[in-house]
């Protein structure tokens, strides 16, 4: 089979790039393996959380780094197109200016775009009401009213706590492990959802705003919408732990939105084997297609980190299991942690090393038709900078741009 691009990965970098392409006219192929990082998102994207100003401080980022290879112009133009981006797949987001996170423990976190519908907090740190209604579903353990009341207070919000529940929830709970976000989700829907608002109405009167945990509308935004329009006051949700209703949404609305434009999506398959001649990758096998060989005249590596096993670490390597591509990482194993839990670890700056086009390398030599998006780049700490979004995203969209 022959497409103009194959993309490995199906998560948040894949879908992006592939979205990209196929708008763009090109026969696009995904080859996912399952489960992406999406489904532990936090409900919102970071462009580089770890600073107060982030285009300024891309200005001091290393050249490993893979802001500096997109460069400041780039990622400007690209940073100022994703909202209408995600908007033509239905995934509505806001807070372009800056604005802050509620995370499930209560914190604030700085944030760059955010699902609609999910409570941000302004820069200032002030918000519009003064009392509100954090309402929980009574036995679900992810969400943790008094820490998230604990945070709001400190903006100067009143909070009253409360518990509902439903006969129909109530099911969920003779077994512990299905009181999860996901499976609440599914249950709130059609006319136990209009329950489950007249149940927030009548606990949340004389508060300015209701305060809810991300349990609704996994397949699209619209029983969140509804579930507004049914409450007579301001209805904001926070991002539970995982698994993460918003996360899985908008996955399953990239995915969505990939094939009704014609792209091809292959889910629950693994590459075995790449081809590879004169320094270009020709084609792959993969482990539901045997012998057929997937041929391209490109290719993209969104496999992601450790995390999906986009890397793989053993007791004296890190590798990249889908072809053995070069990785920054170092070869000595006592380099690759500090022994405090909460300093810089240097293994999150693993991954795949590129050039400025993201072409990795195979044995020193560059592949001129493969490029690298998201997570499995190496040059950066997703987790102490606050960008593993916002390197998703941008880096997938210049790869499409550098493609097409």
């Amino acid at each position: 089979m022959k497409f103009d691009t194959i993309i490995i990965g199906g998560g948040l970098a894949g879908l992006t790039a592939g979205i990209s392409l196929v708008n763009k006219g090109q026969k696009t192929l995904i080859v996912s393996s399952g489960q992406s990082a999406l489904h532990f998102f936090s409900g919102s994207f970071e462009l580089l959380s770890s600073s107060d100003n982030p285009f300024d401080a891309m200005k001091s980022l290393p050249v490993s780094h893979p802001y500096s290879k997109i460069g400041k112009d780039n990622i400007l133009r690209l940073a100022g197109s994703a909202v209408p981006f995600f908007k033509s797949a239905g995934v509505t987001l806001s807070g372009e200016s800056s604005h802050k996170r509620v995370t499930p423990m209560g914190f604030l976190k700085n944030a760059w775009l955010t699902s609609d519908g999910l409570l941000t907090v302004p820069a200032d740190g002030t918000l519009p009401w003064k009392k509100a209604a954090v309402v929980n579903i009574s036995g679900f353990l992810d969400f943790h009213s008094p820490f998230v009341c604990a945070g709001l207070e400190k903006c100067g919000l009143e909070c009253r706590e409360f518990a509902v529940t439903l006969p129909e929830l109530e099911k969920l709970r003779h077994n512990p492990t299905e009181m999860r976000s996901t499976n609440i989700a599914k249950t709130l829907t059609g006319e136990v959802l209009d329950k489950f608002a007249a149940e927030i109405e009548r606990v949340s009167a004389g508060c300015d705003v209701v305060i809810l945990p991300a349990v609704v509308g996994i397949q699209d935004e619209s029983e969140c919408k509804r579930l507004c329009s049914l409450v007579s006051r301001p209805v904001k949700m926070v991002a539970t732990f995982p698994p993460s209703v918003p996360g899985i949404r908008i996955q399953v609305q990239l995915k969505r939105q990939f094939c009704a434009a014609g792209g091809t999506f292959m889910l629950g398959d693994t590459v075995t084997e790449g081809v590879f001649e004169g320094g270009l990758l020709k084609g792959i096998y993969t482990r539901n297609h045997g012998d057929t060989l997937l041929t391209a005249d490109n290719f993209v590596i969104a496999s992601g980190s450790f995390f999906s096993h986009g890397l793989v670490a053993e007791r004296n390597r890190v590798y990249e299991p889908v072809f053995g591509l070069d990785v920054l990482a170092s070869d000595e194993r006592g380099e690759w942690f500090a022994t405090d839990i909460f300093e810089n670890q240097p293994y999150m700056s693993f991954g795949l090393s590129v050039d400025n086009e993201f072409r990795p390398s195979l044995g020193g030599v560059t592949i001129g038709n493969l490029r690298a998006v998201g997570s499995v780049l190496g040059g950066f700490n997703p987790l102490k900078e606050g960008c593993g979004a916002g390197v998703a995203i941008l880096t997938a969209m210049r790869v499409a741009e550098l493609i097409s």
